[in-house]
């Protein structure tokens, strides 16, 4: 890519279905990564944050380094943030004992106040200008507070408000789906439309992993964590592999 292309395009994917699809999908291998990691090899939630954290902090610092948006290192951070959020929202919620709804708020809060410090600082939270280390230090601080936001949320929804992991589903699909007939039908901002569904995407995949690997007499479908995450990481990987991706123009 030459100069003059690298100062119109920005380090992140144009947001296309393709996007949205590996974004469910990468969601959801958070939920049962993390879990893996987290239960199935008996780390421990603090143990697996701390992992993920390391593997999170290398992949940001790659990000931010590359010259150019690179489908795989953008996608391998992403699920990075996914895990550690997965992680770290059970570890707050559960070991620390602040509960799902305290979590949900606080973590709410923060992403909150991570998008207003974004705008405040830079004058725009579009993602197409994510192309500076500034602006791909909140883009990404702001993805790692929506992804353990999305997980305390989904584990709310499911288990504190007795909706299931199916109803759960169903709650954050339908929701998705009023943002998608929004932007198409409405003058709502774009840029507010993409990170609500940014964020409830994350919900979705949690509680979609959890039917997928919690056991039956829990709502789930008892499937291995290291066999669905695997499911899922060759899908993502085959998307990546075989359906092009292009960096979003940059906004100016």
């Amino acid at each position: 890519m030459d100069a003059l292309s690298r100062d119109t395009l920005a380090k992140v994917p144009a947001v296309t279905l393709v996007f949205w699809i590996i974004k469910v999908f990468a969601t959801t291998l958070g939920e049962t990564g993390g879990d893996a990691v987290s239960m199935s090899m008996n780390l421990g939630y603090l143990a697996a944050t701390g992992i993920f954290a390391v593997i999170f902090v290398v992949a940001v610092w790659a990000q931010v380094v590359a010259r150019q948006f690179h489908p795989v290192l953008y996608w391998v951070t992403i699920i990075a943030t996914t895990m550690l959020g997965t992680t770290l929202a059970d570890f707050a919620d559960r070991s620390l004992g602040i509960g799902y709804p305290g979590g949900s708020a606080l973590l709410l809060t923060l992403l909150l106040a991570s998008l207003f410090a974004w705008h405040r600082t830079l004058g725009s939270i579009d993602v197409n200008t994510v192309s500076s280390p500034a602006t791909e230090g909140f883009y990404w601080m702001t993805i790692m507070f929506s992804q353990t936001l999305g997980t305390a949320l989904g584990d709310w929804t499911a288990d504190t408000q007795g909706m299931g992991y199916g109803g759960s589903a169903i709650l954050f699909g339908g929701l998705l789906v009023l943002l998608a007939l929004a932007y198409k039908f409405t003058r709502v901002s774009h840029t507010a439309l993409f990170w609500a569904a940014f964020i409830l995407t994350r919900p979705l995949g949690a509680v979609v992993g959890d039917l997928l690997d919690k056991p039956i007499d829990h709502g789930g479908l008892a499937l291995s964590r290291y066999t669905a995450s695997f499911v899922l990481l060759a899908v993502i990987a085959a998307l990546i592999a075989f359906v092009p991706q292009r960096p979003a123009a940059r906004a100016h």
